[in-house]
């Protein structure tokens, strides 16, 4: 499968990274899908997309205060201006050569790596590998959309999962987020309520 680069780093901290793309490039990164940012030939980033804004500019200002935009205007301004997009990005582990960690990485990307979306492969690898212990890193920070972002990251992981003849994965997921999350029944409720939609 081909690797699709979603965009180049911003800033980035051990916890977490924003990455800057085009809106054009805007097609395949999606809420809760899993990216790698390769560092060396033997190391690189996991991590979990949170957040998608779009930014306005000064042009974009004007034209939505304007009556009865052209469609071609409209299209020229998303396809070929460079309308900023940031994503936000939750770190939730790493490789080093052969070996993948559930913890938070020894050193954050640096700005100007490219970021990739992840191949269903690699988001088996990654999240079948261990106890979920990526899990801590996405229930921590309640700052974010948990439960939201639990939903899409186990529809999305489910299904590679499935493909790959793993069809046990998500109910052991869920076991363990149960296993996490006793000590917080309405955090555990709405996370199983999310999970419930997919």
């Amino acid at each position: 499968m081909t690797e699709i680069e979603i965009g180049r780093l911003l800033r980035s901290g051990t916890t977490g990274f924003v990455i800057g793309c085009r809106v054009n490039q805007l097609e395949a990164p999606s809420f809760g899908a899993l990216v790698r940012v390769p560092l060396e030939s033997d190391y690189q980033v996991f991590g979990l997309i949170y957040d998608i804004q779009i930014e306005d500019d000064g042009l974009v200002r004007q034209l939505i205060t304007a009556q009865d935009v052209p469609e071609e205007v409209l299209r020229d301004n998303r396809e070929n201006r460079n309308v900023p997009v940031e994503i936000g990005v939750l770190a939730l582990g790493y490789q080093h050569g052969e070996r993948i960690f559930h913890l938070l990485p020894p050193r954050p990307p640096l700005s100007l790596d490219a970021i990739y979306l992840c191949t269903p492969a690699e988001i088996v690898r990654f999240t079948g590998i261990g106890r979920f212990g990526y899990f801590r890193h996405i229930l921590r920070d309640r700052n974010k959309p948990v439960e939201e972002l639990l939903a899409a990251h186990l529809m999305a992981a489910r299904s590679a999962h499935e493909e790959s003849g793993n069809a046990d994965w998500y109910t052991q997921a869920l076991q363990e987020l149960i296993t996490l999350m006793r000590d917080d029944y309405q955090g555990l409720i709405n996370v199983l309520s999310a999970a419930s939609d997919i």
